[in-house]
């Protein structure tokens, strides 16, 4: 196989630990919207910037150590101020389309509540993929990558106690 396809395999790895780190944290936005929603008088915006905020701490923590865990780990104040930054325009996304529909529209049952819900968490989940790989949890330079391996094998070997080869014998 080419390089393009081992680039491909390498996307579509991507997109399936996003997807489940993703997945988690649409379960835990809607479980905790609808548990704020129905369990207390908060607006349903309200309600579901709340979900939002909770899911986003969810998903950095998932992001960070599972999706990502092998990206540039360097500047961790830097990435967590990108994280944010972007996904408080996720938030806003998600809940402007939740905004519209329910004080636009009157869209207001539960039901609608939810699937507007889940489409503005969709829109905001394409924007959130592409500003998180661009731009938060970037992949190392090439050089830096082959210069962190070299050390660590450098040190392995350093480490490494090392016992003598047995004589070669000779075959006539």
């Amino acid at each position: 196989m080419g390089h393009g396809s081992s680039g491909l395999r390498r996307i579509v790895r991507e997109v399936a630990k996003f997807g489940a780190v993703g997945g988690a944290g649409l379960l835990v936005n809607l479980v905790v919207f609808n548990l704020v929603r129905h369990l207390t008088e908060l607006p349903v915006v309200r309600a579901s910037v709340i979900a939002t905020v909770v899911a986003i701490v969810f998903n950095y923590i998932g992001f960070r150590y599972f999706t990502y865990r092998d990206r540039d780990k360097s500047g961790r104040t830097k990435e967590l101020t990108l994280f944010l930054l972007f996904s408080v325009v996720g938030l806003v996304i998600e809940n402007g389309i939740l905004y519209a529909a329910t004080y636009g529209f009157g869209w207001d049952s539960s039901l609608q509540s939810n699937i507007f819900k889940f489409v503005g968490i969709g829109i905001a989940t394409l924007f959130r993929f592409w500003s998180y790989r661009s731009w938060v949890f970037k992949t190392l330079p090439a050089r830096e990558a082959v210069a962190s391996a070299e050390s660590f094998l450098e040190e392995a070997d350093q480490t490494a106690v090392r016992k003598p080869s047995p004589p070669r014998q000779r075959v006539l």
